[in-house]
């Protein structure tokens, strides 16, 4: 009975967060396990161009370190805000939203040629907080119960806390730079005196992916219910 309630959630959940989400579970499961090591999926230009090892350039997105509750968190907010995202502003539009995946999973890798960072995922989970966040610019959110502000600092907070712990901002501001790179492209540019729309999705993309009806039994989790969790640790992301 149990498995079956498992499954029947598990299968609600939009196929893209479904999809990246359980990639980084089972990658991470991989190497805890033994079966893989984080040094066969870390980023590596030399290894990758030289050596033609071209699967580091998705596996480096897909580990979040062992697992703890650092691990635990970074999924909570990969999970959380990746799944608003879809079911919000993407909802119907899956191949946007893969294209969106695409796209920024592309910029972050060229500018991953000039950080030392071997693992992009936490900063790709920032760039999807930062599309978020500006795109549900009224909601309210709160941080330790006692700060509170509006969703497009919620980026801004994550990286302050980083800096506040003694870690690097280098992936917030990867993830936000990434972020709003694709934000004013596709939200901002378009609407200007003159703009127009320079990301246009592939047409391969949405044959693939999107359908011409929705299932009527889909239950969506409402965009605007940004909290479920305990902010006050949820902020480890940017370590």
């Amino acid at each position: 009975m149990a498995y079956q309630t498992f499954r029947q959630e598990y299968l609600q959940v939009p196929p893209v967060t479904r999809a990246y989400t359980t990639a980084c579970v089972l990658t991470t499961a991989a190497v805890q396990l033994e079966l893989i090591t984080p040094f066969q999926l870390y980023f590596n230009p030399e290894l990758i161009f030289k050596n033609f090892q071209v699967w580091r350039l998705i596996t480096n997105y897909l580990f979040f370190g062992p697992v703890g509750f650092n691990f635990l968190f970074n999924m909570i907010f990969l999970y959380r805000y990746c799944r608003m995202l879809e079911e919000g502003s993407f909802r119907g539009r899956t191949a946007d939203f893969v294209f969106m995946f695409l796209f920024g999973g592309l910029l972050m890798t060229l500018f991953g040629l000039f950080v030392n960072l071997v693992f992009l995922g936490q900063a790709f989970t920032i760039m999807l907080v930062y599309v978020w966040s500006r795109r549900n610019p009224f909601v309210r959110m709160n941080f330790f119960g006692l700060l509170i502000f509006q969703a497009p600092f919620l980026p801004w907070v994550l990286m302050g806390f980083s800096l506040l712990l003694g870690n690097s901002i280098i992936v917030d501001l990867l993830g936000i730079a990434v972020g709003h790179i694709y934000f004013f492209l596709e939200d901002v540019f378009p609407n200007q005196p003159g703009g127009g729309r320079l990301l246009k999705t592939p047409s391969i993309l949405k044959l693939i992916f999107d359908t011409p009806e929705e299932d009527p039994n889909y239950n969506p989790l409402p965009e605007e219910r940004p909290g479920g969790f305990a902010w006050g640790e949820g902020q480890r992301l940017g370590g």
